[in-house]
């Protein structure tokens, strides 16, 4: 049979890994800030855009999107090539892909500290770049499918399988999280509400975890364990067991991250069944890859790739059982909310992504510089420091979960909280954030050790940038036979096909209802519309990000409504657009601050919070004070949430400065009265309305205790 003659395009790839590199290093540090800020809030530096509420998404988005992001890219644009034996389908499309890329990770560099954010975890950016973003994957998609058609090798081996899950499931959660109503060219709201913009969030959510950094990693270890290793997969069967079972299950756990909250009890159960069935798939794929080193368990304590590949694997199998045991009612009571969560993240984030990226790097690198790697000792090292990252990183905040919770939830024997002032749970697990810091500067050195052994790698190599290589053409012949997943790997538009019907399912059949059936969100009919000031203000609480420290959400536990009121209703969040449940307590819950605290509380917390809650972690707000509400946005936010099904009347937004003018002096002239004087169109004075209205729409529990 004649051989053809063709080059794979490594610069391609090349280029994706200096992004991964230079982009994993920014973004760990920017961590490293966040983390020293929850001990020094002075870390700072006084900056309204270095602040926590305001870094912590550029943190998330520079890991996942960037580093995790372009690292997969690099995977796949390698492995693709020489799976399917063909150059990718378009050079141009490649190049597009890359520099759309890294414009839309610039993008959120500069739009995240100035505080342009939806508020929506792991979403946070706006809806000019969410369209940018939805572009850029298409021309992703494209390329890729089009390498797939045009392939050399009649059988998709198991890698493209799940890149294609990860294509086709990214696609569809972006666009429908991403539903949002423009106001200005950098703010939007999204076009749900309430519980219904929760369940589409965490379905978003839970389901950008597993399709964007599992699914992806899944593939590339597929690839590169089983060639670091110089074995075959253990099992094929079990791939396909895998595959199929852990994209029709994954979709559906996302409810597990509301539990407790107003989400209808059966959407709850739902999120429950499925996150448990996750375990079965999920170490499926483990123990494939575990597996996969049978006979080459010796060489693991010499070469560092497979080092790094065992414990990425092993990270994840840890990381897919904490997942479903967290999804259990009685464990997620305990862990929701507190910094157990953020261990687990870290877990699977530094070490199964983290990991398996530096192993896959160590490997790479090498070959497509057509020399040996500089040191193997100094990765080895990198090895040992990266793991000694990780373990001091999160055993405290593990340590830091329980003690919080158990905390949260003590009673005295007298049947009062034994630990009423919030303040107390955060002052007693502050050496934990310290360590935890620590944790994540080891990490760093790790991977700045890794990027100097890269470029001296780079360095004594010759970069291959077209590498030559020959196959035969793909046979146009019917083949007829074979196992029958063999025969779904020979029609890639069918398989594609296939998975976009397993991965849909579950999110058709948790939100349908949700939606259409009024049942599951009760109405209560003294829930109003935010009046406009309190509006300005709400957008204020997203811009500092004031959510990522604080939840607004009660929890029917008894703890709860002793130390905050009256558990949330689902019908109370029905204007919220979007929802502000929060998915963290670093300070107390907010949903029923309002009228707990008179105006001079909230101004002086703001501005010194210190002095009302001594020993407080939060920075203070000084521009809050200097910067003043631009009225002329009211109108527009108006008619935007009016087009989203709030209920404000035809022309309202005509007189609403007038309104917001009117509830404004009302707060300025308390303040005067007190000897404060300050502007009525001051951010402070939109943020102190938006905080007195929380939880007063429905009669609550009067409470006294203390943030």
């Amino acid at each position: 049979m004649e051989l053809q003659q063709f080059k794979y395009d490594n610069k391609i790839v090349k280029y994706f890994v200096i992004a991964t590199v230079a982009f994993g290093l920014i973004g760990m540090l920017v961590g490293i800030l966040m983390a020293t800020q929850l001990f020094l809030p002075e870390a700072n530096l006084g900056l309204q855009f270095t602040t926590f509420g305001r870094i912590r998404p550029l943190h998330t988005n520079a890991v996942i999107f960037a580093f995790v992001g372009n690292a997969m890219f690099a995977g796949v644009y390698y492995s693709m090539q020489r799976l399917l034996k063909t150059r990718m389908f378009s050079d141009r499309l490649s190049w597009i892909h890359f520099w759309g890329w890294q414009l839309i990770i610039l993008a959120a560099v500069i739009t995240l500290p100035l505080g342009m954010s939806t508020s929506k975890e792991y979403a946070e950016l706006e809806w000019p770049i969410d369209i940018a973003i939805t572009v850029i994957w298409v021309v992703f998609g494209i390329n890729m499918i089009g390498t797939i058609l045009k392939r050399r090798e009649r059988h998709m081996y198991v890698a493209i399988w799940f890149y294609i899950a990860t294509f086709v499931t990214v696609a569809v959660l972006h666009v429908v999280n991403s539903f949002e109503i423009p106001v200005t060219m950098f703010k939007s709201y999204s076009w749900y509400a309430g519980v219904q913009d929760a369940l589409v969030q965490w379905w978003y959510g839970h389901n950008a975890v597993a399709f964007f950094l599992t699914t992806p990693f899944l593939g590339i270890m597929y690839y590169y364990l089983p060639k670091a290793a110089n074995r075959p997969v253990y099992s094929y069967k079990l791939s396909i067991i895998h595959f199929w079972s852990l994209i029709f299950i994954y979709i559906w756990a996302g409810p597990h991250h509301l539990l407790y909250t107003s989400l209808p009890n059966w959407a709850q159960s739902l999120g429950t069944v499925f996150s448990i069935m996750l375990i079965a798939p999920s170490w499926g794929g483990m123990l494939n890859g575990l597996l996969t080193l049978r006979g080459a368990w010796d060489r693991v304590r010499e070469d560092p790739v497979l080092k790094f590949m065992v414990v990425a694997v092993t990270a994840y199998g840890m990381a897919t059982l904490e997942g479903p045991l967290l999804s259990i009612k009685n464990v997620n009571a305990i862990a929701h909310f507190t910094d157990w969560i953020v261990a687990h993240v870290h877990v699977g984030g530094l070490g199964w992504n983290g990991f398996l990226i530096f192993g896959m790097l160590y490997w790479m690198i090498p070959r497509m510089w057509g020399t040996k790697l500089y040191s193997t000792k100094l990765a080895n090292v990198h090895f040992w420091i990266g793991t000694l990252g990780i373990i001091v990183y999160a055993l405290p905040l593990y340590t830091a979960g329980v003690v919080q919770s158990l905390m949260w939830k003590n009673f005295n024997a007298e049947g009062f909280l034994e630990y009423p002032n919030f303040l107390e749970t955060v002052t007693q697990i502050v050496p934990m954030y310290m360590m935890r810091a620590v944790g994540g500067v080891l990490y760093l050195t790790g991977a700045i050790m890794m990027a100097y052994n890269l470029v001296k790698t780079a360095k004594q190599g010759s970069f291959k940038a077209e590498e030559a290589a020959e196959a035969p053409a793909l046979e146009k012949k019917k083949i007829v036979g074979g196992h029958w997943h063999a025969v779904l790997e020979r029609k890639p538009v069918i398989f594609t096909a296939l998975t976009l019907v397993a991965i849909v399912i579950g999110g058709v059949v948790e939100m349908v209802p949700t939606f259409l059936i009024k049942s599951n969100i009760p109405t209560i009919e003294s829930v109003q519309p935010y009046t406009p000031l309190e509006l300005h203000g709400r957008d204020l609480y997203i811009k500092e990000g004031c959510n990522n420290c604080h939840t607004q959400m009660v929890r029917p536990f008894r703890s709860e409504t002793e130390r905050y009121g009256e558990y949330s209703k689902a019908g109370e969040f029905v204007y919220d657009h979007p929802f502000l449940w929060g998915s963290k307590r670093t300070g107390p819950d907010l949903h029923r601050v309002g009228a707990k605290y008179n105006n001079v509380w909230h101004f002086n917390h703001m501005l010194d919070p210190k002095s009302t809650s001594p020993g407080s972690i939060m920075p203070p707000y000084p521009w809050l004070f200097t910067q003043s509400i631009d009225l002329d946005e009211t109108a527009g936010k108006i008619k935007a949430l009016r087009t989203v099904g709030v209920p404000y009347a035809e022309g309202y937004e005509e007189i609403a400065n007038e309104d917001l003018m009117r509830q404004a002096k009302e707060i300025s002239d308390d303040l005067a009265a007190n000897d404060i004087e300050i502007s009525e169109q001051a951010e402070i004075v939109a943020l102190i309305a938006y905080l007195q209205r929380l939880g007063t729409d429905i009669k609550v529990n009067s409470n006294d205790q203390n943030p």
